[in-house]
C-alpha cells in the first residue's frame, strides 16, 4: 500500500527485500489535507485494491528471494587516475554526495581496516531503506572515501552500529519528507585522541574528525542504504548537515556528567550517539538569571509545526558552557534544567489548527487523554525524555536541535583494538 508519490521507494525497498514483483495498492498523494470523508472512501477503493491485487496471479517466471544474510565483498574497479575525472566517474554511477572523494584504493582500505579486529566481510548492520549490508569493509570504504583517517574506523563501525538499531527507526529518517539528518555526538577520551572539536564552532567547518567521521556516515546512507534524494530519500528540501553532522561533547566544561555517562557507560569509556536531527536553532540569550534563560529556551522550543508535539518526541538541547554554568551557579542538577524545560515548553492545544489539532489529538490521545482546546500538550512524554549536552566555545549562544519524533537517539560503545587510537 503506497502513496502515489513514494512508488519509486516502494519499488526499491522491494527489490532490496528480494521481493520486486509484490503488487501495490496505490493511494492519492497527498491524503493528509483530505476531508474525513474524502479518506473513508480512499480507504474502501484501497481495500477492494487489496482484495483484486491478492486474487490475481503472479506473473509468470516471478520468485521471490530472501534477503542474502551476508554481503559480497567489494569488487575492484579501473577508475580513472586523474582526481577530477575519478570524481567525473564516482558521480555518473551515484557514488558521491556531490562533494570531492578521497579514492578508496586496496592500499588505502587495508590502513582502515588495520583498526579494527572483525573480519571484513562482518555485517556490522543492515541500513535502511534499500537494507544494504554494512559490512566492515564496506564502512572501510566509505571512510576512506570521505577523507578519514584510519584510526577513525573504530568510531564509524560504532555508528553504523547505531543507526541500525531499532528504536533508531532509520527507516522513517532515511525516507520521511522531514529534513531528517544524522548528528553524530562523540563521548569519551577518543574525542580528544582524534581531536573532535567540542568547542568553538564544533558544529561547522574547520575540523577533519568532525567533518570527514559526519560525511563518512552519510555516504553509508546513501550508497548502503540507498537513500538518494528525490528516490528513497523524500525530503521536501533536505539540509545541508545532510552531508555532514557530527561534534564531540565539551566535557571539560559541562558541570553535570556526560551524555554517555547519564546512559549508563563509564566515563572513561569511548561512545559515540546518533540523533535523527531536524536541524539547529540557536539562541542567544546574555540573561544573567537563570530562570530567564530557561524561560527563553523553553519559548524556543514551543513552535505548532514541530512532530514532536503531535506524537512526543525526544529532543535536544547544546548548553554554551556559560548557560550550563550558569544553571550549575542556581544550584540545579540536570534532571531539574530537564524538569524545568519540559514544563515550560508545553503549548496549548490549540496552537496547532484544523486538522493539525485533530493530528496532535489523535497522536496524543493514549498519552494524555481527551485533548481540548485549553490541554497543556508536552513536548515530549516525560521530562527525561529531552537530552541536554554541552558544547561549544565562549559566548552566550545555545543550541535548541528538534528531533523527527518517530526517532530515538542511541549510543554505542567504541570498541578500540590495541593500537587503535594514536594517543
Amino acid at each position: 500500500m503506497v502513496s502515489q508519490s513514494f512508488v519509486g521507494l516502494g519499488r526499491a525497498q522491494q527489490k532490496a527485500l528480494g521481493s520486486p514483483d509484490l503488487p501495490m495498492a496505490l493511494i492519492p498523494h497527498p491524503f493528509g489535507t483530505r476531508s474525513r470523508a474524502e479518506l473513508k472512501e480512499i480507504a474502501a477503493k484501497c481495500v477492494d485494491d487489496i482484495a483484486r491485487l491478492l486474487c490475481e496471479a503472479a506473473p509468470a517466471g516471478s520468485a521471490t528471494a530472501a534477503v542474502a544474510a551476508t554481503a559480497p565483498r567489494a569488487k575492484l574497479i579501473e577508475a580513472p587516475a586523474d582526481l577530477g575525472e575519478l570524481n567525473k566517474f564516482y558521480m555518473q554511477r551515484r557514488w558521491g554526495d556531490g562533494l570531492i572523494i578521497a579514492p578508496p584504493t586496496q592500499e588505502a582500505v587495508a590502513r582502515m581496516l588495520r583498526h579494527t579486529n572483525r573480519a571484513p566481510h562482518d555485517v556490522v548492520a543492515t541500513i535502511a531503506p534499500g537494507m544494504g549490508a554494512a559490512t566492515v569493509e564496506y564502512i572501510a570504504i566509505a571512510g576512506v572515501m570521505a577523507g578519514c583517517y584510519p584510526e577513525y574506523m573504530p568510531v564509524l563501525i560504532a555508528a553504523a552500529e547505531a543507526v541500525g538499531k531499532s528504536q533508531f527507526h532509520l527507516q522513517a529518517i532515511q525516507s520521511t519528507t522531514n529534513p531528517a539528518a544524522v548528528w553524530l555526538i562523540v563521548n569519551g577520551p577518543i574525542a580528544k585522541w582524534l581531536e573532535v572539536n567540542s568547542g568553538a564552532g564544533c558544529l561547522g567547518p574547520g575540523t577533519w574528525a568532525n567533518a570527514t567521521l559526519g560525511r563518512a556516515l552519510r555516504l553509508m546512507l546513501l550508497n548502503i542504504g540507498g537513500a538518494w534524494p528525490g528516490e528513497m530519500d523524500k525530503a521536501t528540501q533536505g539540509q545541508p548537515a545532510k552531508y555532514t553532522f557530527c561534534c564531540a561533547e565539551n566535557e571539560d566544561a559541562n558541570p553535570w556528567e556526560p551524555l554517555h555517562v547519564e546512559r549508563g557507560f563509564a566515563r572513561d569509556a569511548n561512545t559515540v550517539t546518533v540523533v535523527g536531527a531536524l536541524g539547529t536553532w540557536s539562541m542567544n540569550m546574555t540573561a544573567k538569571r537563570g530562570e530567564e534563560v530557561i524561560a527563553m529556551i523553553a519559548d524556543t522550543m514551543q513552535y505548532p509545526a514541530s512532530s514532536d508535539y503531535i506524537y512526543g518526541g525526544a529532543p535536544f538541547v547544546l548548553l554554551s558552557p556559560q548557560h550550563a554554568a550558569l544553571f550549575h551557579r542556581e544550584g540545579w542538577s540536570k534532571a531539574e534544567v530537564k524538569r524545568r524545560l519540559w514544563e515550560q515548553s508545553k503549548i496549548r492545544a490549540d496552537r496547532s489548527k484544523g486538522s493539525e489539532f485533530e493530528r496532535m489529538a489523535t497522536g496524543r490521545r493514549a498519552e494524555l487523554g481527551e485533548i481540548g482546546p485549553e490541554t497543556m500538550v508536552p513536548i515530549s512524554e516525560k521530562a527525561d525524555d529531552i537530552s541536554i549536552i554541552v558544547a561549544g566555545g565562549p559566548g552566550s549562544h545555545s543550541v535548541f536541535v528538534p528531533v523527527s519524533a518517530h526517532t530515538r537517539s542511541v549510543t554505542k560503545e567504541i570498541v578500540l583494538t590495541e593500537s587503535g587510537v594514536r594517543q
